[in-house]
């Protein structure tokens, strides 16, 4: 399978934008130091993805923690709290009890951010803006939120997974003990020397076969420049109660009414697709036509073109201004566009981003291209 053919398989990698906001949690990266290899009966990388595909999850409770070093610019005071994500550690509590009944709980120091899924009932509560939005979902919808980051190393792993094509060397790695747990390691390598990614690692508990750890290491590093790791794991299936949601006391409660959760399914791939880019969808905007790919597998490149591109921006070498549309931060993040290095070449003349584990060329003709490619690639895609 092409990694791009399901537009959800790489976005746990770019994580902006995310539907699910992680907000900062004191742990220590040395949560995700191993311990000392624990002594496992010898499994192929064959058994290995059949141990995932038939693993059976009936209930699981526990405490993930989540790091990302992906080389980005101090982009947090610009985003908001979703870009808490891009950067840094942070921590959060899962329970599991089937497809439809979920929960994560999101703590800082500020407070505390639910998202709850009971059945059809969807519940999502903010803390410390003492609010809450209760959704009805419809009968055929079988997620909370399409397009949501992966907040466990299972979700993370399934959609690397679904990544495994002729392009993906797939071998096994060390044992490790993760969250107290005996766990055999996957390893994804990519073939093709274009990409930034240079490995994939997936702790696959021993006797479960459920992912405890993934991690992500870019080409010339040797530490990952994302992970996410259970630092305690319960396979009980937690009580009903963690799913049931009482708003407290002067919590406005808002309804979300009409067909939103499909509105959102339909811009999903957009959404999706703009994130790898490094960029935000606007709902509604245009359709994929507007978005095409160059190459396949690791090396796939994202092509699509800014509406705005050509209003806003300047005659002196290509410099975005903001517009009357732009909301707060707006100057801000513009200036820090502006303040990346101009390239150029046969293809044309733009500006670069090139972060650990991918990069992003937004050309002056209003082009943007991105994939986890060098950015030699990304020239030779704009080429065409």
């Amino acid at each position: 399978m092409s990694v791009l053919k399901n537009r959800s398989t790489l976005r746990w990698l770019v994580p902006l934008a995310a539907a699910v906001t992680v907000v900062g949690g004191g742990a220590a990266i040395g949560t995700f130091a191993a311990n000392a290899e624990p002594a496992l009966p010898p499994r192929s990388a064959a058994q290995l993805l059949v141990d995932l595909q038939t693993a059976r999850l009936d209930g699981l409770s526990g405490t993930v923690v989540q790091r990302a070093d992906l080389g980005l610019p101090p982009l947090a005071g610009l985003a908001g709290g979703d870009a808490a994500l891009l950067t840094g550690t942070h921590t959060l509590r899962v329970w599991y009890s089937g497809p439809d009944r979920q929960r994560v709980a999101l703590l800082d120091t500020l407070g505390e951010r639910d998202v709850i899924r009971s059945g059809r009932d969807v519940w999502a509560w903010d803390s410390k803006a003492n609010t809450a939005t209760h959704r009805t979902l419809p009968e055929s919808t079988g997620r909370a939120a399409e397009g949501a980051l992966p907040v466990t190393p299972k979700d993370a792993a399934e959609r690397a997974l679904a990544a495994v094509d002729p392009s993906t060397l797939v071998t096994t790695g060390r044992t490790a003990t993760v969250a107290g747990r005996d766990a055999y390691e996957l390893v994804l390598t990519p073939r093709d020397e274009a990409s930034l990614v240079h490995q994939v690692r997936i702790a696959i508990d021993a006797t479960e076969h459920v992912p405890l750890r993934f991690e992500v290491l870019a080409d010339g590093a040797d530490r990952p420049a994302f992970e996410m790791a259970f630092t305690q794991v319960d396979y009980r299936r937690p009580d009903a109660d963690q799913f049931t949601f009482n708003p407290p006391p002067g919590v406005k409660v808002t309804e979300a009414t009409g067909d939103l959760p499909e509105a959102e399914a339909a811009a999903g791939a957009k959404v999706d697709a703009h994130r790898k880019a490094g960029t935000a969808a606007k709902p509604g905007a245009g359709d994929d036509a507007g978005l095409r790919t160059v190459g396949t597998g690791w090396t796939t490149v994202l092509v699509t073109r800014t509406d705005e591109a050509d209003e806003a921006r300047k005659p002196d070498g290509g410099a975005a201004k903001p517009g009357p549309a732009d909301g707060p931060g707006a100057a801000q993040a513009l200036d820090l566009l502006n303040g990346l290095p101009k390239v150029s070449g046969d293809w044309g003349s733009g500006r670069l981003f090139a972060g650990k584990l991918f990069s992003v060329l937004l050309t002056d003709d209003g082009r943007v291209l991105a994939g986890l490619v060098t950015p030699e690639r990304l020239y030779q895609a704009a080429r065409g």
